[in-house]
């Protein structure tokens, strides 16, 4: 029997597993896709990871399985709702700021023709492969990070400082932060 050796941040339980197996730094360039993740990593902001992906399929029932132009039309009424949703995060903060960074969102397709064009700008439109041999040399942020929070704060985005930033470019695979060790790496 082979071991498979995963970066050591997955291995709490299967949900984290299959995560990173199948989709943590492995690049995206599907609008859909980087909006879901634009969303989670803004929920995310002071919580775990581990937290939102349990919650994750609760959060696509009650943003319209990420639906830009749908939670860009959100009310006051489904603000009320969403605020009463016990199987997601309840905070008017980062619930007004997903509607907001909807409509950032779609502005940003219109511009640039799609949010992948946009946000893949800050990377050279390459995914960066970073040689990491410990968790601990995992930085919370880069240069490019630093520049894609800059540029979308300018813009109006809430809730997308570099630290969230850099977390998206590793869950979207604009960088690639699995370890040396990971059977991912190379993949």
């Amino acid at each position: 029997m082979q071991i498979v050796v995963r970066c050591p941040w997955c291995e709490k339980d299967d949900l984290y597993k299959n995560y990173h197996d199948t989709e943590w730094g492995i690049p995206s360039y599907n609008d859909h896709h980087l909006f879901e993740h634009l969303i989670l990593e803004t929920f995310q902001a002071g919580l775990s990871w581990h937290t939102i992906l349990v919650k994750r399929e609760n959060f696509r029932k009650a943003f319209n399985n990420f639906d830009a132009l749908a939670i860009s039309k959100f009310g006051a009424k489904k603000i009320s709702e969403l605020m009463q949703d016990t199987s997601i995060i309840r905070s008017m903060g980062k619930i007004n700021a997903a509607i907001n960074n909807a409509k950032l969102y779609l502005e940003c397709v219109v511009e640039f023709g799609s949010f992948s064009n946009y946000i893949w700008q800050f990377t050279g439109h390459k995914v960066l492969n970073n040689s990491r041999n410990n968790l601990k040399d995992l930085p919370a942020t880069s240069a490019q990070s630093d520049a894609m929070s800059k540029d979308m704060k300018r813009r109006g985005f809430k809730y997308i400082g570099s630290i969230t930033c850099y977390a998206y470019m590793q869950s979207v695979g604009m960088v690639n932060d699995h370890l040396n060790s990971c059977f991912k790496k190379q993949v």
